[in-house]
């Protein structure tokens, strides 16, 4: 089954989300009281190809089976591309790789912004080479196989996360998460709260580090939440 692509996120969005991570998206999803499947992160073992890789965009989905990179390709070559990250459902399988650094090249040429599979690739140096976003499970040199159409832009369930076409898709060096279109902007904003919170704590830690080393006063280090949960237990115990 091949749908049509859903709608790209505003770019305003995406600008938005590119200043923040996958672990203060997350943070934001749980703020804001958002509970999916998975917490909205896809499995430990999806990881990056190269530390330092990057993406933020708009889901679109491939779901296959078997190392069959065929739905890969139609994908790849089926619709205007640029401001998409392929996100696909290989079902975890190990036996082959899905594909490597020449679809990935393709992908790149015509405007994805990275790929996610829960599955595996190959071509590790090819794929550096590119400086294209990619992340798998691992590596794994034998061949894909060519044979069924699979799903294209369908639902799918990709390392534990559900994924819809046009949901906002991140990856970072920690992994990947997926937030559904119709939570960003709450989560955005909560993370973005998250992330000034997280300002003032590193200055805080900062003066705390000066001041030891020259002597002088020490701030307070530990956060209020930290200090009200150890009143709270304290008072508990007598």
């Amino acid at each position: 089954m091949i749908k049509p692509c859903a709608p790209l996120l505003p770019e305003e969005l995406i600008k938005r989300a590119e200043k923040l991570s996958v672990a203060l998206l997350l943070d934001g999803l749980k703020k804001a009281g958002i509970e999916l499947p998975n917490e909205g992160c896809m499995d430990a073992d999806i990881k990056p190809v190269d530390r330092g890789m990057r993406v933020v965009g708009t889901a679109l989905t491939v779901e296959t089976d078997n190392g069959d990179n065929f739905p890969i390709h139609v994908a790849s070559y089926s619709f205007e591309a640029a401001g998409y990250v392929m996100v696909i459902d290989g079902k975890a399988y190990a036996k082959r790789a899905y594909f490597g650094d020449l679809l990935m090249g393709a992908c790149q040429a015509v405007g994805f912004r990275g790929m996610v599979v829960d599955g595996y690739t190959r071509d590790r140096d090819g794929n550096i080479e590119l400086g294209f976003p990619v992340y798998s499970r691992g590596f794994m040199p034998c061949a894909p196989i060519k044979k069924d159409e699979g799903n294209i832009n369908t639902p799918i369930l990709c390392a534990g996360t559900r994924v819809l076409p046009g949901d906002l898709v991140m990856g970072d060096s920690d992994g990947v998460c997926v937030i559904p279109r119709e939570h960003i902007e709450a989560v955005l904003a909560a993370a973005e709260e998250k992330q000034v919170y997280e300002g003032k704590r590193r200055e805080t830690i900062e003066a705390y580090r000066e001041a030891r080393k020259n002597g002088t006063e020490l701030p307070i280090l530990a956060p209020d939440w930290v200090l009200d949960m150890m009143k709270r237990l304290k008072s508990r115990s007598t």
